[in-house]
């Protein structure tokens, strides 16, 4: 970041002492670099940085930045540095037809600044699916004479498909951690992932008064 900016600085730099372009004779910080080009701060049209470099006979600008290691430091940290989530689950239960379903599920994710929301948003709403099969559905199975799995295989060890999938909201607050690195980001990690399972047993629990301590929630046990 550090080597980004300063590269930007010397390109605002060049851009104000090129006769002829908008932004000749003015101040650096009266223009600003985004999305390739070079802006006034008040408007107009923006200049293409290629454009610019060629007009000042730059064949490129480079920056350089450095930034000490906090890996292994000693001492105790002076913030957080964790990601956090928080789940929230709607179950259905139909014990007539002993059909339990997640019928609405939202995941609410503070991991600082999310660089990328689509990647992000997929592996959140990918970890929500992992905790509808680990609540609901995964269970191994072993042979209790020589210990090896028997269910071990896709036909017998049952996961949730996209007919299990519920309607599910994702919510970033993205919330800029500047304290850990310029970019202002943490990872996302299993933190869409961890309460999931939890929230159901929690939703099945305010359904049927049953508590589940073990995974998966079996039918029989329900309707027991």
């Amino acid at each position: 970041m550090a080597a980004a900016d300063k590269s930007i600085q010397i390109l605002t730099s060049a851009a104000v002492a090129l006769e002829g372009s908008p932004f000749f004779k003015k101040k650096p910080d009266e223009v600003e670099f985004r999305q390739g080009k070079v802006f006034l701060k008040s408007g107009g049209e923006g200049m293409p940085f290629a454009d610019i470099l060629k007009k000042a006979s730059h064949r490129t600008v480079v920056g350089q930045g450095k930034s000490e290691s906090t890996f292994g430091a000693s001492g105790k940290p002076k913030v957080s540095m964790h990601s956090y989530g928080a789940q929230f689950v709607e179950v259905t239960w139909q014990p007539e037809i002993a059909r339990l379903r997640v019928s609405r599920g939202v995941t609410v994710i503070d991991a600082g600044r999310i660089v990328n929301p689509l990647a992000g948003r997929n592996q959140v709403e990918g970890a929500f699916v992992m905790g509808i099969g680990m609540a609901l559905f995964e269970e191994v199975t072993y042979d209790q004479r020589w210990g090896s799995p028997i269910n071990n295989n896709l036909a017998d060890y049952i996961v949730s498909t996209n007919a299990d999938h519920a309607e599910h909201e994702v919510v970033f607050l993205d919330y800029p951690d500047y304290a850990l690195n310029a970019m202002g980001a943490r990872g996302i990690g299993e933190i869409g992932l961890a309460g999931v399972a939890p929230a159901i047993c929690n939703a099945v629990y305010h359904a049927t008064g049953k508590r589940f301590r073990r995974l998966p929630i079996k039918i029989e046990d329900l309707l027991a």
